[in-house]
């Protein structure tokens, strides 16, 4: 794999680097050899935070995790990464059959294994008239609703958008290209 990192609020020491790079191997055993870990490494006040994020073929593997010690972070979010792509393993592979991301012994391991992927079970289905409002708007209409995202269409573009609620408190926006 090759490991891009970089760092806010703190010093990306070669002990550090190393360790990340040390510690993102066990993922090795899943992945073809070019494939790129991007790992960002923040501090904020007593919060040490590790983001992962392994672009492939159209899919993106990400973890988060914060903790107060860097490398019990750095720890962890390599657990996190693997418990994802053991759990989805078999759609991971359908939706990649040609020109596969993964190596070939990762894929004879769930040939060889039953399908015991969690099923993605849809419980509740709801329907709503979108209306136009402006994003400041949508976030506090999903604030009084008490959720954590809201879709709308947005008045100045007339596209449909998600606003959302970020882990530190403040709001996102996404806005999809077609």
């Amino acid at each position: 794999m090759r490991y891009i990192i970089s760092g806010t609020n703190i010093e990306i020491t070669n002990a550090l680097q190393q360790r990340v790079m040390d510690k993102l191997s066990k993922l090795e055993k899943f992945f073809v050899a070019d494939t790129e870990a991007q790992v960002t490494l923040s501090v904020e006040k007593l919060r040490h935070i590790i983001e992962v994020t392994i672009p492939f073929q159209g899919t993106i593997l990400r973890a988060e995790v914060d903790d107060k010690d860097m490398y019990a972070a750095i720890d962890e979010v390599v657990d996190v990464l693997e418990r994802q792509l053991l759990k989805h393993k078999n759609r991971l592979k359908d939706k990649h059959r040609s020109n596969s991301p993964f190596k070939k012994e990762f894929i004879k391991d769930i040939e060889s294994t039953e399908n015991d992927d969690e099923k993605i079970v849809i419980e509740k289905i709801k329907r709503f008239a979108v209306k136009p409002m402006d994003v400041e708007e949508a976030a506090m209409q999903m604030d009084l609703l008490g959720h954590n995202f809201f879709v709308f269409r947005n008045a100045d573009t007339d596209e449909v958008n998600v606003v959302y609620k970020r882990k530190n408190g403040t709001y996102g926006l996404i806005e999809p290209e077609f």
